[in-house]
């Protein structure tokens, strides 16, 4: 697997992002998905990562700053011919990488309650993100929830 730089002309990638944009919305009442579009996620202050296998995209994932030593994930998805290969896992680990070298000391996301985001909660929780209070512009809702991840302290995420 190989981490890059989104291309926002790969037609690829804007399947995926509409794929998570579908899925966002099906899996949120209305109102309630935060996820980033096509130009939420073209703004200066996020940065897109793709994952392929050869020419086959796997999955993508975002950072936004929010302030120098602060930054949220956003937009992570793989692929559903991806699924259960560890994409998502190197994608964060490659995020979580990123927002050290950028010099965070904090790593903040919202996401949902239900049953469609477990496993995405268990795979945050297992590299060490804990539940927290909303941040930046986000309210607390019955139907999201935080977690973060202190960047200050190094952490050896699990393996498998």
């Amino acid at each position: 697997m190989q981490v890059r730089a989104g291309d926002f002309g790969d037609p690829q990638l804007l399947a995926l992002l509409r794929l998570h944009a579908a899925g966002m919305e099906a899996h949120s009442p209305p109102g309630h998905c935060h996820y980033l579009d096509l130009s939420g996620l073209q703004r200066p202050d996020v940065r897109l990562w793709t994952i392929w296998e050869h020419d086959m995209l796997l999955g993508c994932g975002a950072i936004r700053t929010l302030a120098p030593s602060h930054g949220e994930i956003k937009s992570m998805r793989t692929a559903p011919t991806a699924l259960r290969r560890g994409v998502a896992r190197a994608l964060l680990r490659h995020l979580v990488a990123v927002a050290r070298a950028d010099g965070m000391t904090r790593l903040s996301l919202e996401t949902g309650t239900g049953a469609a985001f477990a496993p995405a909660i268990a795979l945050y929780a297992a590299h060490g993100f804990v539940g927290a209070g909303p941040f930046a512009d986000y309210e607390a809702t019955p139907f999201n929830q935080f977690m973060t991840l202190d960047l200050s302290e190094p952490v050896c995420p699990p393996s498998s």
